[in-house]
């Protein structure tokens, strides 16, 4: 088993690949203003997968004492640790609201998202028609919610924008494209979470994958 003491408490090593999970927790990472080398995986897996997680998926957050594989359960440990950038309200009331919308947007909007980016050889043609106009449809129909605050349905940035930026990031991918007249403040919103520093900064470390889904 690999040695990770000589990590500071604010220094970690993230096994992730060009993925959404992965993107967004190197989206939480930039957030945090936390030190991190990410280990890219792209093909094989090396045998230290296995070791740090027993269901061999990724991401993989691994910090001096602590190794971590589950997208909420990193979320959470990196809000509770860390005081920087905060991604949820001051008070209770407020926190379990947040984390509502979020478990919804992970059971709707991300499930279709992740349907869509499955890997070509388990993609289902049908399940990803029905996924591609539900995801639509919804994302053109709560277009207007972006229109009353800055952020989603708060006026600053938090977690359930970070669980966002990068399904947005990926639409074309998906080969979704918002119409312009209908999607106006979503749109709008899109460019906000693009243009933060720490949305740019979690680009940085794939290469090409700026330009790949810039086109």
């Amino acid at each position: 088993m690999a040695d990770f003491s000589h990590l500071l408490p604010t220094q970690f090593i993230l096994y992730g690949d060009d993925g959404y999970d992965s993107h967004v927790v190197r989206l939480l990472l930039e957030e945090k203003q936390l030190s991190y080398e990410l280990a890219l995986i792209q093909d094989e897996r090396p045998e230290e997968i296995a070791e740090l997680n027993p269901y061999g998926t990724l991401p993989i957050l691994v910090g001096r004492d602590i190794t971590l594989y589950e997208l909420t359960v990193i979320f959470e440990y990196l809000e509770e640790r860390h005081g920087a950038g905060k991604l949820l309200p001051i008070t209770p009331k407020e926190r379990a609201n947040v984390r509502q919308l979020a478990w919804r947007l992970q059971s709707d909007w991300l499930r279709l998202g992740k349907i869509l980016l499955t890997h070509s050889d388990s993609f289902d043609k049908q399940s990803a028609l029905r996924a591609k106009k539900s995801l639509s449809d919804s994302l053109i129909t709560l277009s207007p919610i972006f229109t009353k605050q800055e952020y989603f349905l708060s006026d600053e940035f938090g977690w359930c924008d970070v669980l966002l930026a990068p399904l947005l990031w990926r639409l074309p991918s998906m080969n979704i494209k918002l119409p312009s007249e209908l999607c106006k403040p979503l749109i709008e919103y899109q460019k906000r979470l693009f243009n933060r520093s720490s949305f740019k900064n979690s680009l940085k470390s794939l290469p090409n994958y700026l330009d790949k889904h810039s086109e």
